[in-house]
């Protein structure tokens, strides 16, 4: 068990709603529960309909109470959830009530804490737990609910038992020289590292393509000033977020919104017209625009069909194409007459009049987006990784494993040992820490030591 307090939170989100979950876990919670319905017992698993009194024995609510017994809960500690009606005043009144009887605050993530320290879930499930929640896309939905499963776990588990087998064997060629050991155990060996350097560089790459299916993909609106970037926005949200005019420098900031595209919630920005000017607030603006191209997954370059082509479209072709990201190249204004040299650009994925009033002015460029975010997210099969900590973890265990083969490749086993041992530790961090005596166990087991 984690300790003794017993912790109580809100589980639902704070506002009026038809209902409201405050939770208690600990050694506590079923005598808290007891108190505030007077009620003498509450069966395990049962919804039971009872009212709710405060420290004064006034009544403040008839909600329904569940009560899950250890260890058959989420935390595996004994659970009570108080599911209330929705008002702020009246979901805090039973909140107070619950700390005056001897609970304490939850801290943040403490809920899962208690669960991982208690065996109910491991450091995959709670983080696929955390990102289920702020999943931006129904393939994200997806792909976590795989993990809750235990899809990374077993992942990450095989690469331990490899790991773990590999420094077995070479504490044992250390320590255990005189033992009759397997010859082609070297071969083995290489082998593993081999196959887990393709496993998780393989995981790594498809995570860093997959990142905007959980988190959201980002879309960059970008282009010379009075293009049209303000009006598409506002076309894409169907309301007036930005402001429209005809004078040059208009937009100073990026502005960010979140719509819908097929299943996926994107963020699109609306960026400061990219050109030449010393005026100083527009020129921040122009670089926190070369910041969104940058920190984007998808680049919107639009330019005016009525105008003549110059030197800044120049320069917004050369900023993207010193640029990584997915970029679609859309032509507005194109119901008047075309001065714009449409040869400066290598293709013309949309054409558009983003001025026009109509609704489906925007359709071509909304269809362009739907293909290549599902063409991102096409396969969601394999492994992904939904944390910074994950990926670094991973990053440094795969550092550690490159710099094992020398050592190795030299017989320096001490060296070659350090490196697997540092590489196990951090591939663990994403599951459970590594723990001395597993390897001692897989020694003992797998080579027969001592017979």
């Amino acid at each position: 068990m984690y300790d003794d307090d017993t912790i109580v939170a809100i589980s639902t989100a704070i506002g009026t709603g038809a209902l409201s979950i405050v939770r208690i876990s600990g050694a506590n919670a079923l005598q808290i529960a007891l108190k505030i319905t007077k009620k003498n017992n509450l069966l395990p698993r049962v919804a039971t309909l009872c009212k709710a009194y405060d420290i004064f024995d006034d009544m403040i609510d008839a909600p329904l109470v569940i009560y899950f017994e250890n260890p058959k809960s989420f935390t595996g500690e004994d659970i009570v959830e108080f599911q209330c009606h929705g008002g702020v005043a009246l979901t805090n009144m039973l909140l107070d009530t619950t700390l005056h009887y001897g609970a304490r605050l939850a801290n943040t993530g403490e809920f899962s804490k208690r669960a991982c320290l208690n065996g109910k879930m491991d450091l995959t499930q709670a983080y696929a737990i955390s990102k289920l929640i702020e999943a931006k896309s129904e393939d994200g939905v997806k792909l976590l609910a795989r993990q809750l499963k235990g899809e990374l776990r077993d992942f990450i588990e095989e690469i331990r038992k490899d790991l773990l087998f590999i420094l077995a064997y070479v504490e044992v060629s250390i320590d255990y020289a005189e033992e009759d050991l397997p010859r082609d155990i070297f071969l083995a060996i290489e082998n593993k590292i081999e196959n887990i350097r393709i496993k998780l560089y393989g995981a790594l790459s498809s995570s860093k393509r997959r990142e905007g299916i959980i988190d959201g993909f980002k879309v960059a609106i970008v282009g010379k000033p009075n293009v049209g970037k303000s009006s598409l926005l506002n076309k894409l949200l169907n309301f007036d977020r930005a402001i429209v005019s005809n004078i040059a420098g208009t937009t100073r900031d990026t502005i960010e919104e979140n719509i819908k595209i097929g299943t996926h919630i994107i963020k699109i920005v609306d960026t400061a017209g990219i050109r030449d000017t010393d005026e100083i607030i527009e020129k921040i603006g122009i670089t926190k625009s070369i910041e969104a191209i940058n920190e984007c997954d998808i680049a919107i370059a639009l330019f005016d069909n009525s105008s003549q082509f110059d030197d800044e479209d120049q320069k917004i072709i050369d900023i993207l194409a010193d640029s990584d990201k997915v970029k679609i190249f859309a032509l507005n204004k194109c119901d008047l007459d075309n001065k714009f040299d449409k040869t400066k650009l290598k293709t013309i994925d949309v054409e558009l009049n983003i001025e026009d009033s109509s609704s489906s002015s925007v359709d071509g460029l909304i269809e362009s987006l739907k293909n290549i975010l599902n063409s991102n997210t096409a396969s969601t099969d394999g492994i992904t990784f939904v944390s910074k900590m994950q990926i670094i973890s991973v990053e440094d265990c795969l550092k550690h494993i490159n710099n094992s083969e020398l050592s190795l490749n030299n017989s320096e086993l001490e060296i070659f040992s350090y490196h697997i041992t540092e590489a196990l530790e951090d591939i663990s961090k994403i599951t459970r820490p590594y723990e001395h005596k597993e390897m001692l166990d897989v020694m003992f087991g797998e080579f027969c030591l001592g017979k």
